[in-house]
Formats: structure tokens, sequence, C-alpha cells
């Protein structure tokens, strides 16, 4: 039997591979709709994908930095409201007194390392920031997890260079980098 009018195009191969594979034509990378049907297409995705890691570790990095804002702009804002004695100094206080009553009255939660309550909208930018990063780093493992030797080397190498590009200095008493973690 001829089915040659029955055919339907060129298919992605396996939805996943389970063994490392070096495919090129053919493959769908997470979506069937990301299918590569020519060497072209699949080194314009490699590119994408070496993008995308470079952009995860752009997101990790904002938000650090966005958290570090937030902690010297509450810092600045706590030290305003602190009075002062008549030496200049502030006035002593009982530990945690009032971190308490702040957290407590605005329904916020306090931290024992800073001592601030982070304001509703800074919060909520921080948990964007963070799905974010989750979801990219999620879209990432499934990229990964086509088992296709290029395409891990493009996640690899985008996390690689995103890290040299954008991790130029290291902070005394810091906590280490977690790397491109699922979450």
């Amino acid at each position: 039997m001829d089915h040659g009018a029955h055919n339907m195009g060129a298919r992605c191969s396996i939805a996943m591979h389970m063994l490392w594979n070096t495919q090129i034509i053919d493959t769908c990378i997470v979506f069937s709709q990301w299918h590569i049907r020519s060497n072209l297409q699949f080194f314009s995705s490699f590119l994408a994908i070496v993008a995308l890691g470079m952009l995860y570790e752009y997101l990790r990095v904002f938000s650090r930095d966005f958290d570090k804002r937030i902690a010297v702009k509450l810092r600045i804002q706590n030290a305003r409201r602190t009075p002062l004695t008549a030496s200049g100094r502030s006035s002593p206080k009982r530990h945690g007194d009032d971190a308490k009553k702040t957290g407590l009255l605005n329904g916020s939660r306090v931290t024992k390392k800073q001592g601030f309550a982070v304001p509703p909208l800074y919060r909520a930018m921080r948990a964007v920031l963070y799905g974010a990063s989750v979801g990219l780093s999620f879209f990432l493992m499934l990229v990964f997890m086509t088992y296709n030797a290029y395409l891990i080397f493009a996640v690899i190498l985008g996390a690689g260079a995103g890290h040299y590009i954008l991790s130029d200095t290291i902070e005394p008493n810091s906590l280490a980098d977690k790397g491109m973690a699922c979450h």
C-alpha cells in the first residue's frame, strides 16, 4: 500500500528523547510548535536558548540588586524615624519592640536579620521577579530534558556567559550564589 498521498509532512521525532542525542532536524524544543526543520532554524534556536540562559542570570543579578536597593531604602527610612538624644545618638530601645509593633500593626512579616517590614508594593515586585526567575529556570530545565547535546550546551553556555558578564564583583559576607537551580 502506498501511503504517499497521506504524508502529513515531517514530524518531531519522539516527543522527549530519554537518551543523549545530537539530532538536529525534526527536533522539537519544549513545544510541538517549536519544530526544527532546518540547520538555520536549529542555529537560531541555539542562539535563542543561549539568550534565555543569559536572561536567567540577568534576572538573578537584578533581583539580588533590587533586594539590596530595597534594604538600603528601608534602612534610610528607618534611620529617619529613630529619635536622637541630646548627644546626637539614637535613643536606646528594647530589642525588637518597634520591629514587632510595626510587623503586627501593618500585617507584614518582619525579618530578624534586617528588622524591616517590606511594604506590599516591593513584596509584589519581588514576587514577580522571583516568579519570572523560577518560570524561566523550569523552562530551561525542559530544554535540558530534551537530552540534546547541542541544546544542553546552549543552556550551559548561556548561563556561563551571563554569569561572566553580569557577576563581575564579589561582596564579602554575602551568601553564595545558587547557580542555575530550578528555584
